[in-house]
């Protein structure tokens, strides 16, 4: 999305999305996702075409426990695991067969996987399975 916008103006752009997924509450991130459009829209209806397209999936993240918002707003648990991998296949240059890649694969994601963090509110997952419904990182009060 930032790069439909012009250099001079991506910081400040970035800061405004910043406040979007980083607010406390649904109706909040709401707010300061209208008041991006209604700055940004009539100059750059480009990159504002993509925030808009992806809307609903944007704020899926207050629908889960607020302890896991911070695995959910991050592509870096994929990023993370491949990029060992990508590293390591561009140094050999070829691993020769088709099974000698899927082993050196297999082997270098089974080394990463010791480093990683393990996920914040684990217990939770537990309630997410029966169906219990939050909203704004909390269990969702009966109507």
């Amino acid at each position: 999305m930032l790069d439909n916008l012009p250099k001079t103006i991506q910081a400040q752009a970035k800061a405004r999305l910043h406040q979007i997924y980083l607010s406390p509450t649904r109706q909040d991130a709401l707010n300061a996702y209208e008041d991006f459009l209604s700055l940004y829209e009539p100059k750059y209806p480009k990159a504002c075409a993509c925030l808009e397209k992806d809307k609903d999936v944007l704020f899926a993240f207050y629908d889960f426990p607020a302890a896991h918002w911070r695995h959910l707003r991050s592509t870096n648990p994929i990023e993370s695991t491949f990029s060992t991998v990508r590293h390591r296949t561009r140094q050999t240059k070829g691993c020769g067969s088709r099974n000698a890649t899927m082993m050196m694969v297999y082997k270098l994601a089974d080394q990463a996987q010791k480093h990683w963090q393990r996920l914040h509110g684990h217990k939770l997952i537990e309630l997410i399975v029966q169906g219990v419904e939050f909203q704004d990182g909390d269990i969702k009060a009966p109507a």
